[in-house]
């Protein structure tokens, strides 16, 4: 497994290792071992797994404020997303300094996402399958969402208008967002 720092503390690209045989092959998703000693001490309790069928699809940035903040181990099971965290930590040198990486079913690349951050992604194919570790549950008092184009926020999703809800599309501003962090 080979775990890859990011321009943000504490973010971290993870790619397993692949064994590859003429049947197909094998990796670990997860091994709480490894991630230990990478210095991932979140304890997940939940798997979520979402569909998303038209390439173009954005979902997002979405949070939990605390205490019932998430971190999540996020990766892409079938088609391709641009994944994007954003620090939301008011006193965090890196506030508002977002990260984004390619996650495909292809290169099996994982993102961990500490506590104190938005997330959001965009499907770069359709029929989008997307998996994510909490280690929280979901509290639906504490869900809170940012508007996908804050200009504060500056995110780079490409050349694309998404399709969005209601909710991203109806999303505040990060100024106008209650974040407790």
């Amino acid at each position: 497994m080979k775990i890859t720092p990011t321009k943000i503390k504490d973010v971290l690209v993870i790619e397993p290792d692949i064994f590859e045989d003429s049947r197909g092959w094998f990796f670990e998703s997860y091994n709480q071992k490894k991630l230990k000693e990478a210095g991932i001490n979140a304890d997940f309790i939940q798997d979520n797994h979402s569909f998303s069928k038209m390439k173009g699809t954005l979902r997002g940035l979405h949070f939990q404020n605390a205490p019932f903040s998430q971190a999540k181990l996020v990766s892409c099971t079938s088609g391709a997303v641009l994944d994007v965290a954003v620090d939301v930590r008011k006193n965090s040198p890196t506030y508002k300094v977002w990260y984004a990486v390619e996650l495909t079913a292809e290169n099996k690349k994982q993102l961990f996402i500490p506590r104190g951050f938005a997330h959001g992604f965009l499907t770069l194919a359709d029929n989008t399958e997307f998996i994510y570790k909490v280690d929280n549950l979901y509290d639906k008092q504490s869900e809170r969402s940012i508007r996908f184009d804050d200009p504060e926020i500056g995110i780079n999703w490409g050349n694309v208008t998404p399709l969005l809800i209601d909710r991203d599309k109806n999303a505040p501003l990060l100024k106008d967002c209650d974040i407790n962090f």
